[in-house]
């Protein structure tokens, strides 16, 4: 092999590295910021047919419908306590801040947020359900069949 051939040779692979190097690099920092749509019944019992359960410490996004009498306020301060539900499950949210007007018990809420011990959802975000083309449309379905079933198992 001539010195020419070896040289671009060595380039091609130079730059194949680089690549390799700069994806790597770009997915190791997306992945911290992965927020992961679940149910109330998803983190509870599994998403999936392997049913994979969260893991407390991942950031992740829960919607489901607010339990009637569920919301507790702290006087003090912005603390706001409240119960996610669907079909099958009831998971806690608490969160601190101001909460959107639309937000009342039996609203579809959507809580951004951390996930900690005893399927506790530390939320940072609350967004309140107000009008479908809002919302994106995997959380629509999963907030529609869930309410469905939620007031089946009322009845």
């Amino acid at each position: 092999m001539n010195t020419r051939r070896k040289n671009r040779l060595y380039v091609v692979v130079a730059i194949l590295v680089g690549l390799s190097l700069a994806t790597a690099l770009v997915m190791y920092a997306l992945r911290s910021n992965i927020d992961l749509f679940y149910t109330p019944s998803e983190i509870l019992y599994g998403k999936g047919e392997e049913h994979a359960k969260p893991e407390p410490g991942q950031r992740l996004r829960v919607g489901g419908m607010v339990m009637p009498g569920s919301v507790k306020r702290d006087e003090k301060t912005l603390q706001v306590s409240f119960k996610l539900y669907d079909a099958n499950g009831v998971v806690n949210v608490s969160y601190e801040g101001i909460l959107p007007d639309l937000f009342r018990e039996g609203q579809g809420v959507v809580a951004q947020g951390e996930l900690q011990a005893g399927n506790l959802i530390r939320a940072k975000e609350v967004l309140a359900k107000h009008d479908e083309k809002y919302t994106p449309p995997e959380i629509a379905d999963a907030m529609k069949q869930n309410h469905r079933h939620s007031e089946g198992n009322r009845s």
